[in-house]
């Protein structure tokens, strides 16, 4: 069984999908590549951010629940989500946040990466990070922001714990992950792969709060593996090993097995194939509501209870 490439998807809540699709679109330049419905809840949006293709390891999705309270960000979860950006582009980063009147935060990663910390309309905790490795190939060139500063996929994300040493005993022994750095109560692992998208931060909070999914949140963090047969690998390696983890479900774009890991926060681990071109063209990803077929039925009814909203493109749904 190969170790796991790096990251699949990360998915949260949000709170009213129109200010969702403004920001993630319309100020950090990511491509709205699928406009569905939460397959376990229909009368609620699902909506896919990623680079043009929708190649996993760019890939943050949200499911909107409009007036639902805030969540709380603390331990058991994922913490910060982070993107990879070309090096030298933070300079354009700090401006267009000051345009929009956002406010930010400068710093360093554990690695001493430049980095810009902010957060989305519902309190979402992201990152931008400097590298000079950014995959050209994972930026969405017709999007707001010009392609030479546009964000290149996922850099890391970080997991707050109340104590860490079993799920980092789950990274390594299991999961294929090294430790390659520490600075305090931080820990730094990554996949062998080299590369963005391949790494996860620890951060020991023994006295921290628990934290609480809802609006604002991360709902749970998908890491990828190539092939369906790689996937039933996993699944019968993590039930050896007595993590209650589910059985494959099919998500149309993509496979999905779940668990939870030691510290609470919900793992996936997700396919690659099949992908987004599946169900449209893939020069009209994100342009309409698609649904999986069990669900076209249903349309008439799911258009006229899901909210209306308008398109990157300025059309309504």
């Amino acid at each position: 069984m190969n170790d796991i490439p790096g990251i699949h998807h990360v998915t949260a809540i949000a709170s009213e999908p129109q200010a969702n699709i403004y920001f993630y679109a319309g100020i950090l330049g990511l491509r709205l590549v699928k406009l569905t419905v939460n397959f376990d809840d229909p009368g609620t949006y699902h909506l896919y951010y990623g680079d043009g293709q929708g190649h996993p390891g760019t890939i943050l999705t949200f499911f909107p629940w409009p007036g639902a309270p805030r969540g709380r960000i603390g331990t058991g979860q994922a913490t910060v989500t982070a993107f990879a950006v070309p090096d030298e582009s933070l300079g354009y980063w700090r401006a267009r946040l000051r345009e929009h009147q956002i406010e930010y935060k400068e710093g360093s990663s554990v690695l001493g990466e430049p980095t810009l910390a902010f957060s989305d309309p519902d309190g979402l905790q992201l990152e931008l990070v400097s590298v000079p490795d950014a995959n050209p190939d994972r930026a969405w060139e017709h999007g707001t922001v010009p392609v030479e500063s546009g964000i290149r996929g996922f850099h890391h994300v970080t997991l707050c714990e109340e104590g860490y040493e079993r799920t980092a005993r789950l990274l390594t022994e299991t999961m294929g992950f090294r430790l390659i750095h520490s600075q305090g109560n931080q820990f730094r692992y990554s996949v062998s792969a080299p590369g963005t998208g391949t790494m996860v931060d620890l951060v020991c909070m023994p006295a921290g709060r628990a934290g609480r999914v809802a609006v604002g949140t991360v709902h749970h963090v998908a890491w990828r593996t190539p092939t369906d047969e790689q996937q039933l690998q996993w699944r019968a390696t993590l039930s050896e090993r007595q993590y209650n983890v589910t059985p494959v479900i099919d998500r149309k774009y993509f496979h999905s097995i779940y668990f939870r890991e030691p510290g609470g926060v919900l793992f996936e681990i997700a396919t690659d194939p099949p992908g987004f071109a599946i169900d449209e063209p893939a020069n009209e990803l994100g342009s309409h509501l698609v649904l999986p077929e069990w669900l076209e039925p249903s349309r008439t009814e799911l258009e006229r209870v899901l909210p209306k909203v308008k398109l990157p493109g300025g059309m309504p749904v």
